[in-house]
């Protein structure tokens, strides 16, 4: 019966066989082989021992996959250069050209994706997000970075989903935000060596200390006018802003009264050392209303951090966007924005959490 495969030890016993004076035709019946098959063993294997034969064959099969191999690169090589005009970073575009190329039967899928750097499971997914989604998405961002033009991604994302109740992956959100170029520009801030002020108390509770300053800006006939700010420290609460050319200290304190009307008396108000402020007429008010005036140094303003950090958002969320014809016009805006602020703030339900402000603000 013939053989369909003879081992190594076999082969090399059938040479020496012959060797020894066995003829060809018999020793080729004996073990049911062609005669042809015995001189390509002559041939190949004539004068080896098993040693020398095995190293052979592994030489071969060596060289067989370095075949293979080389075969492989520069059938990727050719098919980079001809896919590959310019440079692809993103898995979605090396994943096209991986099924434009399987497409083609130039490669299997295996060699696709090694050839274009993903994974076979990023090759056979399925996108199942719908087109209409992203249009909303990128309506809504698009009118809120319209409105909000200093509101960066973690404020839009905080937005959508502490105030408009919306579920979206922030990676999703994060997407659309960077193909519309919504990014802002960060200025570079030149690093100064300071002292390290002293942190400001944090208050307990709402009415324990207020923050008040001023801010200016100017008209469209070119008057200068004055804005009077005043928070609560506890919550940041914007209490009232007021408008006018002039702010005397009778101002101050006719705007303070309103606010007691409806918010309580403070225990104690934060100012500078503005001319309003250290006035006998606001002295002898804090002194009937048995109000504490804490004045911060001359010359060190972080000592009042709270409403400067309010003054910037006034600035720029809606003061510095518009020009304003009338001070009317600018009181009306100055307390729709008052009134709005803590609706629409996309940090206002966190419930106070440094945390998680840190990670999106």
């Amino acid at each position: 019966m013939k053989k369909a495969h003879f081992t190594d030890s076999q082969i090399l016993a059938i040479l020496k066989q012959a060797e020894g004076g066995v003829p060809i035709p018999e020793l080729c019946r004996e073990h049911g082989m062609g005669n042809s098959t015995f001189y390509k063993w002559r041939a190949k294997y004539g004068g080896m021992d098993a040693s020398l034969m095995t190293r052979m064959k592994e030489l071969e099969d060596e060289n067989r996959r370095l075949k293979k191999m080389y075969a492989e690169e520069r059938l990727k090589s050719e098919v980079i250069q001809e896919a590959m005009g310019k440079k692809v970073v993103k898995a979605s575009e090396r994943k096209i050209l991986a099924h434009e190329v399987v497409s083609t039967n130039k490669m299997s899928i295996a060699l696709a994706c090694r050839t274009f750097m993903i994974s076979e499971t990023c090759y056979r997914y399925t996108s199942t997000l719908k087109n209409e989604n992203l249009k909303i998405v990128a309506e809504l961002l698009l009118d809120l970075t319209e409105s909000k033009r200093n509101w960066g991604f973690g404020l839009c994302f905080l937005y959508f989903r502490n105030v408009k109740r919306y579920k979206w992956n922030h990676k999703r959100v994060y997407r659309i935000y960077r193909e519309l170029e919504l990014n802002l520009r960060i200025k570079p801030r030149k690093r100064l060596n300071r002292d390290k002020p002293e942190p400001l108390a944090v208050p307990e509770t709402i009415n324990e200390c207020w923050s008040m300053d001023f801010m200016h800006d100017q008209l469209a006939d070119g008057r200068a006018c004055r804005l009077f700010n005043v928070i609560d420290d506890f919550n940041r609460e914007g209490l009232t802003i007021e408008a006018d050319l002039s702010l005397p200290a009778e101002r101050v304190i006719r705007s303070l009264n309103q606010i007691i009307e409806w918010r309580g008396k403070p225990k104690a108000i934060r100012c500078d050392n503005g001319p309003e402020y250290i006035s006998k007429q606001l002295a002898q008010w804090a002194l009937n209303n048995d109000i504490e005036l804490r004045f911060i140094q001359p010359g060190n303003p972080q000592q009042n951090a709270y409403i400067e950090r309010f003054n910037r958002t006034v600035r720029y969320d809606w003061l510095s966007h518009y020009i304003y014809s009338d001070i009317s016009e600018l009181q009306d805006r100055a307390t729709d924005w008052c009134q709005q602020q803590p609706k629409s703030d996309p940090l206002h339900h966190l419930n106070n959490d440094p945390l998680f402000i840190k990670v999106f603000h």
